[in-house]
Order: structure tokens, then sequence, then C-alpha cells
């Protein structure tokens, strides 16, 4: 018998916002690796490319032109998830085993620049401060109409995470349901603030300002940390201080704010194995079904693939598929090597020192 230690030996760890458990192992994290090696792109992207269907004034798949943008671009999904038709149907409930019903939805793309060549963390926070008022706009128009009660924003970074085009975009989804990850967190901050009458991450956040243990960036709105819970290697998750429900809710210094966490975030991302870090990124934030959600609290997800270096990456099989999710690297080893991370990109630095050189 002997004394647990957290960060050696195996154990679980509960996920308060979907009710789930996840296997931490820290020891196999010094397991060598002979697995398969991921291709990192190296070739720099030009500012503007004549044949990506994203790029302003370039044609799209579908023929139409895009406008000559010099901010940010939104437009309706040319080949969309969803549907906007309503569509009649009648339930079968004789059905136990084979139910189906209708998903009507709007899918759009946001670019975040003109620049092909720019992704978040090589932006200046006005470009970015710009992206973050798209979203506002986005969820503010489509969350008004009347079927859509889920506004989902995400980011799809790196063909690694199945992004076919590298020009800076992401996405929007809106749909009639709440999707099955959201439903779960709704559920769960629902019953959290019902029984406290403050939301869960108010008082997670509070506890992991006070651990400081998995803390990653800390301004005087937000906070980027490693959650207890984290599932991917490097994942985080950016929280508001302030109890805040949606992103139309920030103030003029939030966002500003917000856009600065953002910068600094992806930076050390960018910086861990210098390499542009490829990632799912998502905003959680209150239904739009018109209701008042006291007990949503704003933060967003970043889930990266990548484990040991810019080329291997962590798999979702075996134990994770037919178990439960499962991580080597403990999340409090993680924050501390994102922490250590400079908050000048690697590209910047390497300018720098090519320009001494010349001289």
């Amino acid at each position: 018998m002997k004394n647990f230690d957290i960060n050696e030996d195996p154990h679980r760890r509960f996920n308060p916002l979907l009710n789930e458990w996840v296997l931490v192992s820290p020891h196999r994290a010094k397991r060598p690796w002979q697995g398969q090696n991921e291709t990192i792109a190296t070739e720099a992207l030009p500012k503007y490319d004549s044949t990506c269907y994203l790029c302003p004034g370039n044609v799209r798949a579908n023929g139409v032109n895009n406008p000559k943008y010099e901010s940010s671009f939104v437009f309706e999904n040319d080949f969309a998830a969803m549907k906007q038709e309503e569509i009649i149907f009648e339930e079968d409930i004789k059905h136990t085993f084979f139910k189906a019903k209708p998903e009507q939805g709007i899918s759009r793309v946001v670019c975040f620049s003109p620049r092909h060549d720019l992704t978040l963390p090589e932006m200046d926070l006005d470009g970015i401060e710009n992206i973050i008022r798209t979203w506002q706009k986005e969820y503010t128009d489509l969350g008004n109409i009347k079927y859509i009660n889920h506004v989902q924003i995400f980011e799809n970074k790196g063909s690694v995470m199945g992004c076919s085009n590298p020009h800076p975009h992401g996405q929007i989804w809106a749909q009639s349901s709440l999707p099955t990850q959201v439903e779960k967190t709704h559920h769960s901050l629902k019953a959290y603030y019902d029984k406290n009458k403050r939301t869960l991450l108010e008082d997670y956040l509070q506890a992991e300002l006070r651990s400081e243990s998995r803390i990653v960036i800390e301004n005087d709105y937000f906070v980027a940390l490693v959650p207890f819970w984290a599932i991917w290697p490097y994942e985080t998750m950016i929280l508001s201080k302030r109890a805040i429900s949606k992103i139309t809710d920030f103030t003029e210094d939030e966002v500003r704010s917000y856009a600065k966490i953002l910068k600094q975030l992806t930076i050390k991302y960018d910086n861990l194995f210098s390499t542009s870090f490829p990632y799912s990124s998502g905003i959680h934030q209150a239904p739009t079904d018109g209701l008042d959600h006291p007990e949503w609290h704003f933060h967003m997800h970043f889930y990266p693939p990548l484990l040991r270096s810019a080329t291997v990456k962590k798999f979702m099989v075996g134990y994770e598929m037919l178990g439960e999710s499962q991580r080597d690297i403990t999340p409090e080893k993680s924050a501390e090597i994102l922490r250590q991370q400079s908050d000048v990109h690697y590209k910047s630095k390497a300018a720098v020192r090519e320009k001494m050189e010349s001289k």
C-alpha cells in the first residue's frame, strides 16, 4: 500500500459540466512513441491566394464571387450541414429503436481576415476585436430567428482537425435543438444554479483561482485555464470572471480583454511546438430560446490534438471509445508548460533574429 500521488498514480476526475468521468494515467506519459507522426505544413502562405475560395474577390465553389472585404466576412455555407426549409413531420410513436426527426438550421462561414496567411495569434488586437463583434452580431441576428434555439460559434484550425482551407476562418451553426453536448451542459448548469443561486462556473473559477495550479493566463476580466477534468493534452477553457451568460453582454473593456486573452493563448499554443497549432475551439453560451438563462456562464473551449510534438497527436481510440475518456499528462503539468511559453510569437522572434543577423 502507498499514499496516493495525483501526479503519478492513475485516477479518475469528474467533469461537472457533462456529468462524466475521465481516466488520468500520468505514468503513461513516459512511454516511448513508435506510432503515427503527422505531417506538418511548413510552407509559408501568401497574403493572397488566387486559388482560395475564401480570399477576397475570388469565386467560391458555388460560382458566387466573394466581395473584396477588408475585415471579417460572413456568408451562408455553400455546403451547409442543415437546411432552413421547414419540413412537415409526424412522429411515429410506435417506433422504439428507429426515432428520427427533422432538424432545421442555418450554417455560416466567418472569414476572420482578408489576409490568407494570418491566424488568430498573428492578427492585431483590432482585428480580433472585429471578429468578436462579428460573433456578437451573428449570435443576435441568428438567435432572433423564431426557430433558432442554439447558436454554436466554433473554429477548426489545421488540416489535422479536418480543416480543408488554411484561410483563417470559423463557422456558426444555428439550429432548432440544443446539441447533445450543450444539452448535457445545460442540465448540469441549471441543476447547480437552482440549488446554489450562483453559476457553476462562477464557483469553479474561484476555486481554480485559489488553487492557481491550472491557471495559464489571467487578466482583469477573463481567465484561461486547463480544466481539472481536461481530456485533450493541452485542452484549455477561457471563462469570464463576471457571470455573463452570452457574448452580447460584454462591455467594451471586456471585448478588448477577451481579444487580448485569445491572442495570448493562441500565441502560447503556437510557441509550444513552434508550429501553427491545430485545435477545435468553440463558445458555449446561453440558448437563444427567448428565455432568461442566469445559469449559463460564458466560456470557450479549446481542444488541441497535439501530444508530444508538432507531429505526434492524441488519438481517441480503444478504451476511450469503449470505456471513457483518458489522458496521460496531467492538467497541472499541461498548465505549467503552457504558462511558461512566451507571449511573443515564435515567428516574430525569428524575424527579429534574421534582421539582427543581416546587419
